[in-house]
């Protein structure tokens, strides 16, 4: 039996004819692929804020509460890219590392998880954002010089496509393919008149496959802080979350900052 401990972080991956992932515990990196149809143990052991690396219990995004409301990588911008002022010079908590990150090439994004969504990201994170979603299907139909101007077209697009996946129906693969051309096609109208001429109307869409052997009828999802210790045969994964035999999901992302080990 192998045994890896770590800080849980979100799972690398990487785009092949079907994605390869990677428990990424700090020191280890651990690829999960080689450990389908394997019985894994995982057992919490303490915590580690992702920030201060403190045992502190974890509040969002992997920070602890004080580190949450403090530093710039948990500033609301994250998750409400139109509230990005960096455009203009305007601090939220630090302006460098929010110049940093707002002022480069965003993509405005189409993708299919569980129903045809809105999205952005920034444009290094493509496929990873797409694959991190679930995605089976996805288009980029903006490329835009700031994460500001991504926002508003994401809000704008929001009023007639969803910008949230339903993470049961993607866990389920209880999905349809849809033509996000056609669907591009179509929104165009509803976006706001300085983001047109970063109008992408010539891509294609990226079909992904993701390692499942099984895909869950129900689903049960694993509180490892409440539990404290599961063991599970490994059938699929599957945005950030590993697929149990007994239909038990465990999302990797959600528990960020969690201090592990892992046995396979």
């Amino acid at each position: 039996m192998l045994r890896f401990e770590g800080v849980l972080q979100k799972m690398p991956t990487d785009l092949k004819d079907q994605v390869q992932y990677y428990m990424n515990l700090g020191v280890d990196l651990v690829h999960l692929n080689e450990f389908l149809n394997h019985e894994i143990h995982l057992q919490f052991l303490k915590y580690e804020c992702l920030n201060c690396g403190k045992d502190k219990k974890i509040f969002r995004q992997g920070f602890c509460y004080d580190c949450f409301y403090a530093i710039p990588q948990a500033g609301d911008w994250i998750m409400k890219p139109e509230l990005s002022k960096a455009h203009l010079g305007e601090e939220d908590r630090d302006l460098e590392y929010e110049k940093k990150v707002q002022l480069q090439p965003h993509i405005v994004y189409l993708a299919n998880s569980s129903n045809v969504k809105v999205g952005v990201t920034r444009k290094t994170q493509i496929p990873t954002r797409w694959i991190d979603q679930g995605a089976h299907e996805a288009l980029e139909i903006l490329e835009v010089p700031n994460r500001y101007l991504a926002g508003i077209a994401e809000v704008a697009l929001k009023e007639h496509v969803a910008d949230k996946t339903n993470w049961r129906t993607m866990l389920k693969n209880e999905i349809e393919d849809v033509n996000l051309e056609d669907t591009r096609d179509r929104l165009k109208q509803y976006l706001p008149q300085e983001v047109l001429p970063y109008f992408l109307n010539a891509n294609t869409e990226t079909n992904i496959e993701f390692p499942v052997l099984a895909y869950p009828k129900k689903l049960k999802s694993l509180n490892l802080e409440k539990k404290q210790h599961y063991s599970g045969k490994l059938v699929g994964i599957k945005g950030q979350y590993l697929i149990f035999e007994d239909y038990t999901v465990f999302n990797v992302r959600s528990n960020e900052g969690l201090y592990v080990s892992l046995e396979v």
